[in-house]
Order: structure tokens, then C-alpha cells, then sequence
């Protein structure tokens, strides 16, 4: 899984711009592009999308330094890619959104397992239930950022890799909704 010159630049500037576009978010609670961004690196880039997952996991740990979250974050954006990977085929906008909107609904659940080895049932779960508002608002902006950018996004990402002379799955499986 060798990467071109080209590659680690782009890599590194989605990685980059996925952490403006969330810290330019950053007033709105729990809405952010993150989500779309790494669905969209999954299904376009393969394999591959873990290095501007990364870019972007290694930025937020450069300016907001270290903490229970940041082993979340080893993992949780992993678990969406490869959601996302398994069903790059899907055309429908809707169904992107569902997924995104699945995903910021079950952000909390899915950091539970570092609350649980770090402080027991009792903390996992008192952590998860007072964060369900947070998940609910995460929610509905994933969902509605990937209804409205998903398809227009996925297009262009999928345009620049052709131009770049590289093919990743979206040129894979038959599309199906």
C-alpha cells in the first residue's frame, strides 16, 4: 500500500482540511464535517483512507493534546470507514445519510468501551446516558450535512483521484442503491 507523491500531498490536505472545516464548526455542538469526510475517504480511497483519517486524528492530538477521547479516536473513525467501505456501492443520498446520522447517534455507545476499562460499568454508562443529547444533536448535523454534500463531494474527490491517474474502489462494484 505504497504511496505516490501525489498521494501523500492530497493525504495530507484533506487530513488538514477535515480539521479546519471542524474547527471552523466548532461553535455548533457535536455538528461537524468530520463524519462526511471519512465516509467519503473510505469509498473513495479504499485502504488508503487511513491516512487522511489519521492526518486529521493527528492534528486534533497536536492542538487539543491528550485525553480519554484521544483513545477513542484511535478506533471510532475506523469503525465509520469501514461502514462506509462496505457499502461504496450505495448511490442514494439518503442512505448515506442514514448511516452518517447512525453514526453521530451511536458516537457515544461507541466510545463506551474506554469508559468501561477506564472506570467500570457504573461510569461507561452514566457517561453514555448524560451524552445521548449531545448524540442526538451529532445526529441530525451528520445527517443533514451528508444529505445535502455526500454525492457533490463524493463526485469531486472522485474526479481529483482519477486526474491523479489513481483508481480506488469507486471505479470497483457496480453501484446499487
Amino acid at each position: 500500500m505504497g504511496l505516490s507523491l501525489s498521494e501523500v500531498a492530497l493525504f495530507g490536505i484533506l487530513g488538514g482540511l477535515t480539521f479546519a472545516a471542524k474547527v471552523a464548526m466548532a461553535g455548533l455542538a457535536n455538528i461537524e464535517p468530520v463524519s462526511l469526510m471519512v465516509m467519503l475517504f473510505a469509498v473513495t480511497f479504499g485502504r488508503k483512507a487511513v491516512y487522511p483519517i489519521y492526518v486529521y486524528v493527528l492534528m486534533e492530538y497536536v492542538m487539543f493534546g491528550f485525553g480519554l477521547w484521544s483513545l477513542n479516536y484511535l478506533y471510532i473513525w475506523l469503525v465509520l470507514a469501514a461502514a462506509a467501505w462496505l457499502l461504496r456501492g450505495m448511490t442514494n443520498p439518503f442512505g448515506w445519510a442514514l448511516l452518517s446520522g447512525i453514526f453521530g447517534l451511536l458516537f457515544g455507545a461507541l466510545c463506551a468501551p474506554v469508559d468501561l476499562f477506564v472506570g467500570g460499568w457504573s461510569y461507561a454508562a452514566a457517561k453514555w446516558v448524560s451524552g445521548i443529547p449531545f448524540d442526538v444533536a451529532h445526529c441530525a448535523g451528520n445527517f443533514a450535512i451528508a444529505l445535502l454534500l455526500f454525492v457533490p463531494v463524493r463526485k469531486v474527490l472522485e474526479k481529483l483521484y482519477r486526474r491523479m491517474g489513481k483508481s480506488g474502489p469507486a471505479e470497483g462494484p457496480p453501484k446499487k442503491d
